[in-house]
């Protein structure tokens, strides 16, 4: 489904981050990536969903090529196929939580059926994983784990083919990481959504199907 083939970035400061990196992504795949600080693994994710390009290689989604897409296509990629969760959950402070779960739908026409559909959707989505209670509070009522629950619910609202975590239990204590990662491995299996992690956490590496440490630039096993 998406395929990375000779990804190369350096940056003026840092050097070469990544060194003619390849990497699949299978439908339905879990791939964890794990390696130090400053070894390139947000970049990776960035380079994935658009948020940044690389200096060289190819990326190729669907059989097509995405690197050569105008600012627009780009959001239009990322908006319908890609969902992010980061180690911050960038929550709109003044908007409840079901309102910030919404709000991608509002990048892209959508009618007022369709948002009824994806009413239900979302409420699913947020018993799943139990934040239903929450739909009217805002962020700051609720806790850190709280709040990495609606960022991931945000994320597969347009139900994506792709979702990039990265470090999405960088901030949490030891149980929350653990049930954040659990929700995360349930949604992959339960929607079939292809799911890459970037974590320091072993024990969340551990849950996925395969684990690749990013070293020198390159992926490894």
């Amino acid at each position: 489904m998406l395929r990375l083939t000779g990804i190369s970035k350096s940056f003026l400061q840092r050097g070469i981050v990544l060194d003619n990196l390849n990497l699949e992504v299978g439908e339905g795949d879990s791939i964890a990536i794990t390696g130090p600080s400053g070894s390139g693994k947000t970049t990776l994710m960035n380079i994935i969903g658009l948020l940044d390009r690389p200096d060289s290689g190819d990326i190729v989604f669907r059989d097509k090529s995405i690197l050569g897409y105008s600012a627009g296509d780009s959001a239009i990629y990322r908006n319908l196929n890609i969902g992010f969760v980061f180690q911050d959950h960038l929550l709109m402070p003044y908007l409840t939580v079901k309102e910030n779960i919404m709000l991608p739908l509002f990048a892209q026409k959508i009618t007022d059926d369709e948002y009824s559909v994806k009413e239900v959707f979302a409420e699913m989505l947020m018993s799943k994983t139990g934040i239903d209670s929450l739909k009217d509070k805002y962020p700051f009522h609720i806790s850190g784990g709280e709040a990495q629950r609606v960022s991931l619910v945000r994320a597969l609202i347009n139900k994506p083919s792709v979702l990039l975590a990265d470090e999405p239990t960088g901030s949490l204590d030891a149980a929350n990481a653990s049930l954040l990662g659990d929700i995360l491995v349930q949604m992959n299996k339960d929607m079939g959504i292809s799911l890459l992690v970037t974590t320091h956490s072993l024990e969340l590496a551990s849950k996925l199907k395969l684990h690749l440490k990013l070293e020198n630039g390159k992926l490894k096993p």
